[in-house]
């Protein structure tokens, strides 16, 4: 494995040097210029992380640009870009996201003290005027890891790794003890061992690796438990291909494609560390997908350097099921934990972010094979099936109720099957009480936003409960849907199958206005990729609704669109080839 990372951090090496900028009129010299926006930006996954490759290229002593002075001296140079586009409250902004941003600046901050570390290690003179510019660039920031704040639930593990790792370099207590303010908030992960942004793709990694860090640094041997949950849950969230499940994260990698790789570094790290077999497998598994050195803290080259262990892969690779059934979540207190929200304590707004109250939402996974299954709540798409190349990639279901996109709320595991069930309430609001009505004197009108709508009585309201029982029989799946009331509801189903594929199916009638998107009137409809398909019975056209208010229709994807009107019982019948 390390000459294949070796390989392909010298690739990306070779490449990224080519996007750093040479013109010296520009502010923007010594950086490298992002592929997407042609903009260089001083972040973890901008130039921080090609300054990361580029070090770990000059110390590798198998790599072809070891003790190279043309990268040394870009290197140099992108030093230089860093420490200009260091704010002088020692920030840095990435450019198209977050301004002065301690997070961001921290994940840059964990990326430049490993790069200190293992290029300190070295003894080649050469290399000093670099690293001064890091030691420099570090420094700059402990006012903002001392004070700064976050946005989302991750960037607390991120700031108290950078606090770690400052720590370690400049033994300051002050930085010992704001991590402690960070941690004593507590870990937002499930005993299942999911946190709280659901993010299989993206965010899961950061957390782990950061807190890996942390333990390390802080002397938190503690805080690598929470890591070995959440590594351990992902054996049950990859599909046959190596694909990672993303089809019910909180963040961006929603339904976008992710494989294991990520994940890498810290499996090794932590199958050498505890001797674990499994992790070690899961870590084999994971080598099989990587292409590219990592962002900052998941950069591979840096880690096989900084830590010895991750070459010696001494632990032996046990065995990893491909065939299981596993509800994650399925005896967390969710609602329980949410009935807390409003109590003294408890609760409250969450800026520039959300609260996350899907956190802890069961998920089931099914896997056979080449058969892969995911029946999700609190998510855009409550079941998906892989089924070799053949993908369904959602369910997704909703109604002029509310009006949009309906998303369950519970998941009970059944004989052969799960029982998927919402219910939600919708009503009118009366008249606010005299007493309760702000002063208007002097105000030319009554604006509609400053009455305290909280004070309306609810008049009639309305519930409406969904029921979704999924079953596996000997062929395939089906799926029964039942809302009993109220009636006359417009429902429709949407089936999102991968483009790769192909449709057919005699009831198929285009949508009007509605790219790669038909109505399914009756009939069974087919879906193949490849030599795998799927069947699916029974199409079903009661309205003529194709796109109902509130509901947001993927793009990238073929949508399959069953109109229903409630009450409803209807099946849908898949069969696998």
């Amino acid at each position: 494995m390390f000459k294949k990372i070796t390989d392909i951090n010298d690739k990306w090496t070779a490449e990224s040097m080519e996007l750093q900028i040479s013109d010296r009129e520009s502010r923007y010299f010594g950086g490298v210029r992002d592929p997407l926006s042609g903009v260089a930006w001083p972040n973890h996954t901008g130039t921080a992380q090609y300054l990361a490759a580029w070090a770990a290229a000059l110390v590798n002593e198998q790599s072809r640009y070891y003790r190279d002075l043309v990268l040394l001296e870009q290197l140099h140079e992108g030093m230089s870009f860093m420490l200009r586009f260091q704010h002088e409250d020692g920030t840095i902004s990435p450019g198209w996201t977050n301004y002065h941003s301690p997070p961001d600046t921290a994940f840059v901050v964990v990326g430049l003290a490993n790069i200190l570390t293992l290029l300190e290690r070295e003894s080649w003179p050469p290399l000093k005027p670099v690293t001064d510019q890091i030691r420099t660039f570090l420094v700059r920031t402990i006012p903002a890891m001392l004070t700064g704040g976050v946005h989302t639930p991750n960037h607390r593990w991120v700031l108290t790794a950078a606090l770690g790792s400052l720590y370690r370099i400049f033994a300051l207590e002050e930085l010992q003890a704001r991590a402690g303010e960070w941690l004593q908030e507590g870990m937002d992960i499930t005993p299942d061992g999911e946190w709280t942004e659901r993010s299989n793709g993206i965010y899961n990694t950061v957390s782990d690796i950061m807190l890996y860090y942390a333990a390390q640094d802080l002397n938190r041997p503690e805080l690598l438990e929470p890591v070995r949950l959440n590594l351990r849950m992902m054996k049950y969230l990859v599909h046959p291909d190596g694909e990672v499940v993303t089809d019910y994260s909180g963040r961006q990698d929603f339904g976008s494609v992710y494989s294991l790789a990520d994940y890498y570094l810290c499996y090794q790290l932590m199958a050498e560390h505890d001797r674990d077999p499994e992790f070690a497998a899961l870590a084999e598994l994971a080598s099989r997908s990587v292409i590219h050195p990592g962002s900052l803290p998941n950069q591979i080259m840096l880690g096989f350097l900084l830590y010895p262990q991750m070459q010696a892969a001494s632990v032996a690779p046990g065995e990893l099921p491909d065939s299981y059934r596993k509800v994650i979540n399925g005896a967390w207190g969710r609602q329980e934990l949410i009935g807390l929200i409003g109590q003294d304590g408890y609760g409250g707004p969450v800026r520039h972010s959300k609260q996350h109250t899907e956190f802890g939402a069961p998920v089931a996974r099914v896997r056979s094979a080449e058969t892969s299954v995911s029946v999700m709540t609190e998510a855009s798409s409550l079941f998906s099936l892989r089924h070799g190349r053949a993908t369904l990639l959602g369910v997704q279901l909703a109604s002029s109720f509310g009006p949009g996109l309906i998303t369950m709320d519970t998941l009970t595991e059944l004989s052969g099957g799960y029982r998927l069930e919402s219910v939600a309430g919708k009503g009118y609001y009366g008249t606010i009480p005299a007493d309760k009505l702000p002063p208007r004197t002097g105000f030319p009108a009554s604006p509609w936003y400053l009455l305290p709508h909280g004070e309306r009585p609810l008049t009639h309201n309305q519930t409406s409960s969904v029921c979704v029982k999924v079953s596996e029989w000997e062929a395939g799946w089906d799926l029964h849907f039942s809302t009993p009331s109220p009636a006359d509801v417009l429902t429709q189903i949407v089936l999102l199958f991968g483009s790769e594929g192909r449709l057919e199916g005699s009831a198929l009638t285009p949508v009007p206005g509605m790219s790669e998107t038909s109505f399914w009137t009756a009939g069974t409809l087919r879906y193949s990729s490849g030599e795998d398909w799927m069947e699916l019975e029974q199409g079903c056209h009661e309205h003529h609704l194709a796109d109902i208010r509130g509901m947001s229709y993927p793009d990238g994807c073929l949508k399959v669109i069953v109109t229903l009107i409630t009450p409803l019982e209807y099946t849908l019948r898949i069969r696998l080839s």
